[in-house]
């Protein structure tokens, strides 16, 4: 591949428009490593940036944060520690060292953070190069396998936040990958797991993962099952990973006294709530953005097959579908939890 060829790309040109264009292949800098793409992962993000209701994304955009591949060449400063041929997963964001967050070791919140596939273009193309800090490698995973720790980890990154143990019950609000990466974290850590959506078919999953306790939110009056199944005391820790006004709140009046409230999902409409129960449970009410230091922990929790990993994969594309794959989900959100792409298909110039 020379420096000045192009290669294959699924960019969103415009919202909920999907093109293939040609791109410049990559350049190879000293600490970078060159990936052969092979999955990429689909997420909440990438939908509402193809509904046009990111904030964060400009078009055209191309999408990818999700992501797994191999090692196929290494720049001359990269440690011998990074192989060629490595499978591995991509971390796909940056920090600027400089700003309050950096200042403090909270790299995963740094204030000019840039996403792949968000703030700048992703890996929703057949090869990539990325500095060789941000591959995390494993030989006990598949590369399917791979493509799913990046959004497990900005789950397990929210039990942390919520700082989760054994002595803990904990409410998961929302149980699509994201909240899925909750749940085993959660019950890998020893707490009692409670989780609540509106799909059985997602409740079914979250028991696999180690939820104790489900509760159809539109079958049952969740404030009312958290009542009895906690003995009228409420959650330690309440996690909201769906991003809506009811479901911000939930958390709030779900949580014990002393509780804590842990949000992931960004919600599309302001929230209003009882702020006495901030004051009078004193609630610690923390933000989770991203992850933080948890890609080998993920990676290792996954080795250990517990929890059926695999399984959350709904749909596996082939690239030149992509845009497909997008209007489907967009159709149909509720019949997927993980869309995966697969990029092997095709051939290098």
């Amino acid at each position: 591949m020379t420096h000045n060829s192009k290669q294959e790309a699924a960019c969103l040109v415009a919202p909920r428009h999907i093109e293939m264009v040609r791109i410049p292949s990559p350049s190879l800098g000293p600490e970078e490593v060159m990936i052969d793409v092979r999955y990429v992962g689909l997420c909440g993000t990438d939908l509402n940036s193809y509904r046009g209701l990111m904030p964060l994304v400009t078009y055209p955009r191309v999408p990818g944060h999700e992501i797994s591949g191999a090692v196929v060449a290494k720049g001359a400063q990269v440690p011998p520690a990074v192989r060629e041929g490595d499978t591995v997963m991509l971390s796909p964001y940056t920090h600027c060292g400089l700003c309050p967050a950096c200042r403090v070791g909270r790299f995963n919140c740094c204030q000019f953070n840039q996403t792949l596939g968000v703030q700048r273009d992703g890996a929703l193309t057949r090869r990539f190069a990325i500095h060789y800090s941000k591959v995390f490698a494993t030989q006990a995973l598949s590369l399917r396998e791979l493509a799913l720790v990046e959004p497990l980890s900005v789950g397990y990154h929210a039990a942390n936040r919520g700082r989760v143990s054994e002595v803990d019950t904990v409410l998961v609000i929302g149980c699509g990958a994201v909240g899925i990466g909750v749940i085993a974290a959660a019950a890998r850590k020893g707490a009692t797991v409670i989780v609540t959506d509106i799909d059985d078919a997602k409740l079914v999953t979250a028991r696999k993962f180690g939820a104790q306790f489900t509760v159809n939110s539109t079958q049952q009056d969740v404030l009312a099952a958290i009542h009895d199944l906690t003995g009228g005391e409420g959650v330690n820790v309440a996690i909201e990973a769906v991003g809506l006004p009811d479901t911000f709140r939930l958390a709030v009046e779900a949580a014990a006294f002393a509780g804590r409230v842990v949000y992931i999902g960004y919600a599309k409409k302001e929230v209003s709530y009882d702020t006495s129960l901030f004051v009078r449970k004193e609630l610690d009410v923390l933000g989770s953005r991203n992850a933080l230091h948890v890609f080998p922990a993920v990676i290792k929790m996954m080795e250990k097959r517990q929890f059926p990993f695999g399984d959350l994969i709904s749909r596996v594309y082939p690239f030149s579908q992509a845009a497909h794959a997008f209007h489907d989900w967009d159709a149909a959100p509720g019949q997927f939890t993980k869309i995966l792409i697969d990029l092997e298909e095709g051939h290098y110039e």
